[in-house]
């Protein structure tokens, strides 16, 4: 995806892999037992370790939070020779580009006619990437501290890991964002930390299912190998799927604290329309999962996947009188003249139920993706035939594989019903390293 790539620093060896007491969600010492999923803390880099980056930022209409982000990135402390920042445009029309030539000249700019999303715009940078050997993505909301960049690819050019994402905070610093993430066992995105106060829970490097895409590095010759972001998915999830995708290639992804950034969060999604965002943030997880899970722990979870999806759906379809659509709830039927049937015939034609677009978009989801069956057959193999890992390795780092999503009692039963009948409480026994439910 990219031009060729530079010499890489060499990398130095890893002398721990744990660090700490193992926590749950808001920072609880569980143990004295080192944690599976603490990583090894990377060494500050020296100058002469320090390898050239391009830094890929996407933009939709968001020109009121470019000076933050390219402010902050022209205060790094790091060798300009050595970094580039590529701003990838998808069909600004607030003037966003003639605004980045006027006031930020030395920004790089790839001016796109349409909205390509995030996934093929992200790739869209990499490809006119000069010569880079990490490759960092970062949100256009963002400011990142001087020394975020030399924290961030550390553990990359160290070799402990071949991605990295940064510790994110709320854009005043009152709490967390992200710091590093999981997953439920049906793909649903867990942000490690979020709405929680920054504490010392969040300063020891972890192995993390995914790093986030707003604020993450990674060896752009990996990038490459293990494909880039799928641009089926065009925006959401295009991170889990990348790490989980990453980790299944035989790579580790790791949380570094070191590197501090600072975020308005779901500032560009707001303004989307709600049932647009929803269509991809209920399809893109059945996806992520659809791929990468081996043959035998799909087979398990598929059914709850679908089943879940479509009461999930229902639940947003707004209210829906049943006995409408119940026929022994019916007393009587139509007379059989003329008329009456004409009667019948113009009801049935005119007939309409009133349903919330939210729900809606739940099912065109579903239907997305079941539609489609041949296609993801075909993208799952492309990821199956090139496993490295196992999925006993890579299930710990869902962190809270059975969290239950929604609050309606309905849903709920259904959940742990299916969790039971299906086995999947064994099959991701002892592996919830998060107390807590995470925050929504």
């Amino acid at each position: 995806m990219s031009k060729k790539q530079g010499k890489r620093p060499k990398a130095k060896p890893s002398t721990d892999s744990n660090h700490g007491a193992k926590r749950g969600a808001g920072g609880a010492s569980r143990s004295a037992a080192a944690d599976p999923l603490d990583a090894p803390r990377a060494e500050p880099l020296a100058d002469s370790d320090l390898p050239r980056c391009s830094i890929v930022v996407l933009n939709w209409n968001g020109k009121h939070h470019l000076d933050g982000c390219f402010n902050s990135l022209d205060e790094l402390d790091y060798p300009k020779d050595l970094r580039e920042v590529i701003l990838v445009d998808n069909g600004s029309k607030d003037g966003s580009q003639a605004y980045v030539a006027k006031k930020h000249s030395w920004v790089r700019c790839i001016e796109n006619e349409r909205n390509l999303g995030f996934s093929a715009g992200c790739n869209q940078g990499m490809r006119n990437a000069d010569r880079p050997e990490v490759v960092v993505f970062l949100n256009n909301d963002l400011r990142v501290e001087p020394g975020f960049l030399r924290a961030l690819v550390a553990p990359v050019v160290q070799g402990h890991c071949a991605a990295s994402t940064g510790k994110m905070l709320h854009w005043d610093g009152s709490s967390i964002d992200s710091a590093g993430g999981g997953a439920n066992f049906h793909g649903i995105g867990i942000q490690r930390g979020y709405r929680e106060s920054d504490s010392p829970t969040f300063n020891t490097p972890r192995k993390t299912l995914f790093a986030c895409g707003g604020a993450m590095a990674m060896d752009a010759k990996i990038f490459d190998e293990v494909g880039g972001f799928d641009e089926d998915f065009f925006a959401y999830y295009e991170d889990v799927d990348l790490g989980w995708r990453t980790w299944l290639m035989g790579h580790e992804v790791h949380y570094t604290p070191e590197a501090v950034c600072y975020h308005h969060h779901s500032s560009t999604s707001a303004r989307v329309p709600v049932e647009r965002l929803r269509k991809l943030q209920i399809r893109n997880p059945l996806l992520a999962c659809f791929k990468n899970y081996d043959d035998e722990n799909l087979r398990r979870v598929l059914p709850a996947m679908l089943a879940l999806a479509s009461r999930r759906a229902f639940i947003h379809l707004g209210p829906v009188d049943r006995g409408e659509y119940r026929i022994e709830d019916l007393e009587d039927l139509a007379g059989r003249g003329w008329f009456s049937q004409l009667k019948t015939r113009w009801r049935n034609k005119r007939n309409r139920q009133t349903l919330e677009r939210v729900g809606v978009a739940d099912l065109m989801a579903i239907d997305d993706f079941t539609g489609g069956w041949d296609h993801w057959m075909a993208r799952r193999k492309s990821v199956q035939d090139r496993r490295q890992r196992p999925d006993s390795e890579i299930l710990p780092l869902f962190q809270k594989p059975l969290w239950c999503i929604e609050g309606d009692p309905a849903y709920r039963a259904l959940h742990e019903g299916l969790v039971d009948f299906l086995g999947l409480d064994d099959m991701f026994s002892g592996l919830e390293s998060m107390r807590d439910d995470p925050l929504k």
